[in-house]
């Protein structure tokens, strides 16, 4: 009975949530669409804690649920959701270091510079964890919110995540590099954050899975039960200078050999051995880095997703310390 209450009342919030209204739009669709993509996140295994991050699946998911649910002109947006869903009553945000919030925040990398988290109500986080009331919670914002578009999102796939990642996966270098300009030229600069961003979560994803999740270095794997990455994907090439996000300017590391990697204290000759900078000094070790020199590092099973050695090449000549 008690449940049956506290669910009633949470209905009620999500059913008046405070949006913007605009007489020719409409009102603003960018709360629901946000509880809905974290509601999806729940369900991927994403999310599983009542503190939610900002993080590249979210950011992925509200941008592929907005293009299926949302018809007025209104602009897609991130941060304004994840920052203005504190007057509803079931979302606190935590600054990071624990500084003052602004009163306002409208731009991506606003929000990222100014909020480490959000807590969402603890009651109302459990009832999103057990699949009946999420699917009585997900149905009652689809009906309330989107009557008219709610069945494009029945069964469907994340589009958006696909089409990213089939241009990580199969785009050359300069094709990239040309998309990105393209992009940078036509968005707007919060919208161009936010994308540069959630292309770089999928960088991050793709890279390991080719790797077996598997540091190409040392051979370290391991599995956790729960939805956590314990091996980075690691620029060859950074992206600042790069605009490359492709597999050939990737590779999969551990964070303590991706930190030497990128400091050119290891890099990868043209024949894919590790080399070990002279300028390492080191006790003896089990954990040496010395110990690689020479080894040949782990590829992916198809050599079209091999490092590129153009890339490695340059991180030869322009990073590592010989």
């Amino acid at each position: 009975m008690e449940n049956e209450e506290q669910i009633s009342k949470y209905l009620f919030q999500l059913k008046k949530l405070r949006r913007d209204r605009n007489k020719v739009r409409g009102d603003a669709p960018h709360k629901p669409v946000l509880l809905l993509a974290i509601i999806e996140g729940i369900e991927n295994g994403d999310i599983i804690s009542n503190r939610i991050a900002i993080s590249p699946e979210l950011v992925l998911s509200f941008k592929d649920i907005w293009s299926k649910l949302v018809e007025t002109d209104h602009l897609q947006n991130f941060a304004m959701p994840f920052f203005r869903l504190k007057s509803d009553g079931f979302w606190k945000l935590h600054s990071k270091h624990g500084a003052f919030i602004p009163r306002t925040i409208s731009s991506f990398s606003g929000l990222r510079e100014a909020i480490e988290l959000a807590e969402m109500d603890k009651m109302l986080f459990s009832f999103l964890l057990n699949p009946i009331s999420r699917e009585v919670i997900k149905s009652e914002l689809l009906n309330h919110y989107f009557p008219k578009t709610k069945e494009r999102l029945i069964n469907s796939e994340n589009d958006f995540a696909n089409q990213l990642a089939s241009q990580v996966l199969e785009s050359d270098s300069l094709t990239y590099a040309e998309r990105i300009a393209e992009l940078r030229s036509k968005m707007k600069v919060s919208d161009f954050e936010e994308e540069i961003y959630v292309r770089n979560g999928i960088f991050k994803k793709e890279i390991p899975k080719l790797y077996n999740y598997t540091c190409a270095i040392s051979g370290l794997r391991i599995e956790a039960t729960i939805n956590a990455q314990l091996v980075d994907a690691c620029h060859i090439k950074p992206f600042s200078i790069s605009q490359d996000d492709t597999v050939g300017n990737g590779f999969s590391l551990t964070p303590t050999i991706h930190r030497a990697f990128d400091r050119g204290l290891i890099t990868i000759d043209e024949n894919y051995l590790v080399r070990i900078s002279k300028s390492i000094v080191e006790n003896d070790s089990v954990y040496s880095l010395k110990q690689f020199e020479g080894k040949k590092i782990l590829l992916p099973l198809e050599k079209r997703f091999y490092p590129l050695q153009e890339n490695l090449g340059w991180h030869r000549r322009e990073c590592f310390l010989g």
